[in-house]
């Protein structure tokens, strides 16, 4: 743990300059009517220009936007680390963690569709702990089971060695991620001294407790919901994931199928739906699957913003701005891979999470 005080108004006062320049809903409406190389260009006059002139000239059209995006995206995250102090980089550091799981994530899926390499590594975001090395050893490996094995050293191991066996049986990979998002979060809380589901008191830290609760419990309506609807033999109350306060095993389980009942039990619970209003909205609008996780997201999104408010010398402010500049890259990107496949501005804008 780092030694000393931690300096929560000098970075929230960098996280909030940082937080002005991010893309505003027009920008995107912008972007929906150019095309890759477009998009490209625009990105070069913004904060992006770095990174769209270091790659151009071995990147070209929705690559350099990916590569570019994700270059900004860690360079962005390192700068939170690099301002912080004390208590305050811990909670960033293990929190920015949730980069390891994405990029193991996007490893498996690539190892389990036999994609290539480079393409996997565009959907890399390099802001974690594992080192670059490992990641690129991973990329080497022709199987889920060796590059779970290379994963011996670190806390992911024993789970995920759990969940293989049952990756096995049903051929999905909802078992493997869903071991990697229980050991990030769990571990997560239990950082702070706090067991799963403990009502946080008041104070800074408190509010960093709030939040990682808020976001366990949209990722298991999330979870739920994809796998009622996969198709597959698999319970969805079996991935629950401890730490959150909406939802235990058996309400996930009766809600998943009826998206009416779920959103009243979102808005009936006295923290979300008194801070939600706009967001539950959007979400009893949702007429797909897509949608309804969008506006879980935004959700999110405005959770973290009420909190930061609420408490603006806690480390809130800088987890709403993780989630707004996490946002803002998958927009561009979303926009981008849609220009690219040909879908139209409104097939795009739907893809998009805009609050």
């Amino acid at each position: 743990m780092s030694a000393g005080a931690s300096n929560p108004e000098y970075v929230n006062a960098r996280v909030r300059s940082r937080r002005a320049s991010l893309f505003a809903d027009e920008d995107y409406r912008k972007l929906v009517r150019m095309g890759p190389s477009e998009i490209a260009r625009f990105m070069e006059e913004t904060e992006y220009e770095r990174e769209i002139n270091a790659l151009g000239a071995r990147f070209s059209g929705v690559d350099l936007i990916e590569y570019a995006l994700n270059r900004n995206l860690a360079k962005h995250f390192q700068d939170l680390l690099d301002w912080s102090e004390g208590r305050l980089y811990d909670h960033i550091a293990r929190y920015l963690r949730k980069f390891d799981v994405w990029n193991l994530k996007t490893i498996f899926r690539g190892i389990y569709t036999d994609t290539d390499a480079e393409e996997i590594r565009t959907d890399l975001i390099r802001a974690g702990e594992l080192e670059d090395a490992t990641i690129e050893r991973l990329l080497e490996t022709d199987s889920i089971e060796d590059a779970i094995e290379f994963l011996r050293a670190t806390s992911y191991y024993e789970p995920l060695t759990v969940a293989y066996e049952e990756f096995e049986d049903h051929g999905a990979l909802v078992p493997l991620e869903n071991a990697l998002d229980r050991e990030f979060y769990e571990n997560l809380l239990a950082d702070i001294s706090r067991g799963p589901g403990v009502e946080p008191q008041e104070g800074p830290e408190a509010k960093y407790v709030e939040f990682l609760q808020a976001e366990i419990d949209f990722r298991n309506v999330r979870n739920a919901l994809r796998l009622a609807r996969s198709g597959a033999d698999l319970d969805p109350a079996a991935y629950y994931i401890d730490g959150g306060v909406l939802f235990d095993r058996a309400d996930l389980g009766r809600l998943v199928g009826d998206y009416d009942a779920l959103v009243d039990h979102i808005a009936e619970n006295k923290r979300y739906g008194d801070r939600l209003s706009g967001a539950l909205e959007r979400l009893r609008d949702a007429d797909s699957l897509i949608q309804f996780e969008h506006a879980l997201d935004a959700a999110l999104l405005e959770y973290a913003d009420t909190l930061s408010s609420i408490y603006p010398t806690s480390v809130s402010a800088v987890l709403s701005y993780i989630l707004a500049k996490e946002r803002e890259v998958e927009n561009i990107r979303a926009i981008a891979r849609g220009r690219e496949v040909g879908l139209d501005e409104t097939e795009i804008e739907e893809e998009l999470v805009i609050l």
